[in-house]
């Protein structure tokens, strides 16, 4: 398989020179992740092909930062800037708007807003933040209205809005946050409006409010501190006879030199009505609780973002799913984690026991003193008597923390929403299905299976410009997620199986919405799957056993025949550069020549590309051969040829179907570019910076026999006094200076000073 190529004329000893030149200064580069932690298999960047999204936007419009599925799945209503809107998203392709409506805030209070030192350009605006469905006729939805907040019903039509009256709009306070920046949580549980927000323009005020409905209004106590000041409500989550807030706070129970952020989750019970004499229009059954999700000897996750609840069908038990960061930077990053909580897990620690705090220290201690029956917080039927309320005045913290089981951590990410769903894989198993909102506009999509820790299928980058996931919507029906941001609503689909173009790959990528079809040969997406003919392993992820045309064992041996042989020919005098394409951030690559080994003399591996100097015995086949999951197969194959006397073709390749392509190479007798990238720039700035480095070195060598030469005139002339002898009095004495030491003008004027002031 060997070229036999014309004697080497002076250009080709001048490439032989440079290449070597090149092996040197060139190292290898390898792909590393950007932290301990999974990394997504694949990364899409914005406006990749490969991962095809739907985009909608309104002329006029910005800011579409809360979203609401529809009861039978073919509506989303966007709640954006000052207008509420209705999107069809039952055909494919792009969400179709079906009618909107304007809410504006009034002249009056945007000119009150500006008045008070707010911006008339980014904060003097109605921002929708609560938008729920009341019942099958109407929606609710609050906003900001110029730091001024109101709330109105919206009556709906064939799922069309209907036009808001003015006198429909009542006051919002305690519903919808005055600052559109502050964070706030609202659900809609048996006709009633349960919400989390800040109460006063500053945003020192939180509350936890139930509003509409047949029960009495009700609000936590802001006297009792019962929440700090800046506590940032992130999830309402209704349960039977309970509604869960999950928020996180300052810290109160403990005493460190800075403040500590710490994750909550709090309850109050759906039949609170409210206290007679104590507690009067106030929660009585409010508790709070530590939540913790922290890796085994690590600093803690102690900043909740966001919270969902996944049913479970019996007899599992529901699960909360959390997305938590830190307020610590370790390595100059920041960290997130996915933890799950089990509701059996906060049922139990909110009978337990609670903390008070000691007047005299200052301390939170746990209380042991006796309870009296009904518990105190507890949801029992008819009011509760003095005694209880006014323990529950200063008994609202819970002494155990509900511990968290980390699915996830991953660092060099901030996690700021999910979404939760299962997935049924061909196994017939149930697969938790991740989808992860970032910090710069990044959707991750994660999955658990079986007792494994969680892994990363892609990474898509769904906002063209850095910007943080505010929110996320999934439909099932439409196998789609929502994400809506400053400019408009991207349409996810949540799995896009078609970009798996072999057998292998599709195996590989472990997504449980996607099967390989053996009779059509493509990589399909779960829909009425025919079990006989379609493969997928989730568990392992074997693509020696999945992609078998016959029954067999679970095997890692190599499958090293290509598919496909790209031909390239050799160019006089030049560097052929072979690409080699990384399919998956989790495999290893390596390239192979044939039966035999790479020559080293005259290839070398740069940015997971082959680079190769043409000269005898470099022809023949060259595999980059990736190994993944304990399983290696070839990513790309090339046949190196000459034109002039083209190789005999190997026998165990026939067959196999080749084309013709152009590869990049780079010219080194004429300095003529041939291809889309050179890497003579490259060799430059290494040069350059090799010249700098021998410079420094050569002038730090010249530095030291002057510094000894300086040294030794110090010795021998006056240096320094030892300790114990004064200087001398004379003025002469004084004057004098040390040898080879240059007296600066700034010193003499010392000197005369000193001087002056012995003779006064």
């Amino acid at each position: 398989m060997a070229l036999s190529a014309p004697g080497l004329d002076p250009c080709s000893f001048r490439g032989l020179f440079f290449f070597q030149l090149l092996l040197l200064l060139l190292s290898p580069t390898t792909t590393m992740g950007s932290g301990p932690g999974p990394m997504p298999r694949v990364k899409y960047y914005a406006g990749d092909g490969r991962r095809a999204l739907s985009f909608f936007h309104q002329a006029g419009l910005q800011d579409f930062d809360t979203l609401l599925l529809s009861g039978d799945g073919n509506t989303l209503y966007v709640g954006a800037r000052e207008a509420i809107l209705a999107l069809n998203i039952q055909d494919p392709g792009v969400p179709r708007l079906k009618n909107m409506i304007s809410w504006p805030a009034s002249d009056r209070k945007k000119s009150e807003c500006a008045l008070k030192k707010k911006s008339n350009e980014t904060q003097c605006f109605n921002f929708i933040r609560v938008l729920v469905s009341f019942n099958e006729t109407h929606l609710y939805a609050c906003g900001t209205f110029a730091f001024s907040p109101a709330c109105t019903f919206i009556g709906l039509q064939d799922s069309h809005l209907l036009p808001i009256l003015e006198d429909k709009v009542i006051e919002g306070k305690g519903q919808s946050p005055f600052d559109p920046a502050h964070k706030h949580t609202a659900v809609l549980v048996d006709g009633m409006l349960y919400s989390g927000t800040m109460n006063n323009f500053l945003g020192s005020e939180p509350i936890l409010m139930r509003t509409l409905g047949s029960q009495p209004v009700l609000k936590t106590d802001t006297f009792l501190r019962w929440l700090h000041p800046d506590a940032s409500f992130v999830a309402a989550i209704p349960s039977t006879q309970v509604v869960y807030f999950f928020f996180e706070e300052t810290a109160s129970e403990f005493d460190f030199f800075e403040r500590l952020h710490t994750s909550r989750v709090a309850r109050v019970c759906k039949n609170d009505v409210g206290g007679e004499k104590l507690l009067q229009k106030k929660w009585t059954t409010f508790l709070k609780a530590q939540l913790l999700c922290a890796q085994e000897g690590q600093l803690p996750f102690n900043v909740i973002r966001h919270a969902v609840l996944l049913p479970a069908e019996a007899p599992s038990v529901p699960r909360v799913y959390a997305v938590f960061t830190s307020q610590w930077q370790v390595g100059g990053t920041r960290s997130s984690a996915v933890c799950a909580f089990s509701l059996t897990d906060i049922e139990r620690v909110f009978k337990g026991k609670y903390k008070e705090l000691n007047k005299e220290t200052s301390r939170w201690t746990t209380y042991r003193g006796r309870e009296t029956d009904p518990r105190p917080g507890s949801c029992s039927v008819g009011p509760s008597s003095d005694k209880a309320l006014t323990f529950m005045k200063d008994h609202f913290l819970m002494d155990e923390q509900v511990v968290g089981a980390p699915l996830l951590v991953k660092s060099g990410v901030e996690y700021t929403r999910l979404a939760v769903e299962t997935a049924q894989g061909l196994d017939g198993q149930s697969h938790l299905v991740l989808y992860l909102g970032t910090s710069t506009g990044s959707l991750h999509k994660a999955v658990m299976s079986g007792s494994r820790s969680a892994y990363l299928v892609e990474e898509i980058q769904i906002f063209p410009d850095p910007e943080p996931v505010h929110n996320l919507q999934l439909a099932p029906a439409q196998g789609a997620i929502f994400a809506g941001f400053s400019g408009g609503v991207w349409k996810v689909p949540r799995a896009n199986c078609s970009v798996y173009e072999s057998c292998v790959d599709c195996v590989l990528a472990r997504d449980p919405h996607c099967a390989w079809d053996l009779e059509s040969r493509t990589c399909r997406l779960l829909s009425n799957p025919n079990l006989r003919i379609w493969k997928q392993d989730m568990e392992r992820g074997n693509p020696e056993w999945a992609c078998a045309p016959g029954p067999m064992g679970r095997s890692h041996r190599p499958q090293s025949r290509p598919q496909l042989i790209k031909e390239v020919l050799v160019v006089p005098n030049s560097i052929l550069e072979l690409p080699c394409p990384h399919m998956s951030a989790l495999a290893s690559y390596r390239w192979s020549h044939g039966k035999a080994a790479i020559p080293e003399t005259s290839s070398a591996v740069y940015n997971g590309s082959l680079l190769l100097l043409p000269h005898d015995g470099v022809g023949g086949l060259y595999q980059c051969v990736a190994t993944e999951n304990g399983f290696s197969y070839p990513v790309v194959s090339y046949w190196v040829d000459s034109q002039d006397q083209p190789l005999a073709m190997d026998p165990e390749l026939a067959g196999i179907p080749r084309e013709r392509v152009e590869v990049p190479l780079t010219r080194v007798g004429g300095a003529a570019i041939a291809a889309q990238r050179s890497y003579w720039p490259h060799f430059l700035v290494v040069t350059v910076l090799l010249a700098l480095v021998l410079s420094g070195a050569l002038i730090i060598l010249l530095a030291s026999p002057l510094g000894a030469l300086r040294a030794r005139g110090k010795v021998q002339g006056c240096g320094s006094l030892p300790p114990g002898e004064k200087a001398p009095l004379s003025r002469e004495q004084h004057q004098q200076p040390p040898k080879e030491h240059r007296t600066s003008a700034s010193d003499v004027d010392v000197d005369n000073n000193h001087l002056g002031t012995e003779v006064a």
